[in-house]
């Protein structure tokens, strides 16, 4: 998979260096974020390994010879999980889930699907909801829709029953 709506600033070598100035780094990594989770949502992706990502074409521009150094991702993860648009996997945060809709967002998608599908007062599975193909949360990673199912939880709205394959939620 190969990813093609690169902003402006993907062919700009200075945006690969996290800029010293204050005020030119708040936009810098503003456009990072706005790139971060372009690229995951376009690709399905949720999550990003800090090692993988110095070499994926996302951080690493092979016809400016530039990449982002692990450290400038670091800035970048830490700045997305700000906003809500990312959490580490691992205490290392050597991992991140990448969220391009917020935790809390994903969770309102999802009710909505059930309400709009009758799914409410039944069990629906887990790989039911990853496969609602007209829907934005189709193909997203299993940990990410446990996770928003659980803010549902949280609000009454939901129960989650994890038994394996056999894992669903009910919508109340």
């Amino acid at each position: 998979m190969t990813y093609s709506n690169w902003p402006w600033q993907y062919s700009f070598p200075p945006f690969f260096t996290i800029q010293p100035n204050l005020e030119t780094r708040a936009k810098q990594l503003e456009a990072w974020r706005s790139l971060v989770l372009d690229y995951h949502r376009a690709l399905k992706l949720a999550v990003l390994d800090v090692s993988e990502a110095e070499r994926s074409e996302l951080f690493n521009n092979a016809k400016l010879q530039r990449k982002l150094p692990s450290e400038g991702i670091i800035q970048v993860l830490e700045s997305l999980a700000k906003n809500g648009n990312a959490e580490p996997c691992n205490k290392a945060k050597t991992r991140w889930y990448i969220y391009w809709h917020t935790l809390p967002e994903w969770a309102d998608k999802m009710y909505n699907w059930a309400q709009e599908t009758g799914q409410t007062n039944s069990v629906c599975t887990l790989f039911e909801i990853m496969n609602a193909s007209d829907q934005d949360f189709y193909g997203l990673n299993e940990d990410v829709v446990i996770k928003a199912l659980r803010i549902l939880e949280g609000k009454q709205k939901a129960e989650l029953i994890l038994d394996g394959e056999n894992s669903g939620v009910k919508f109340f």
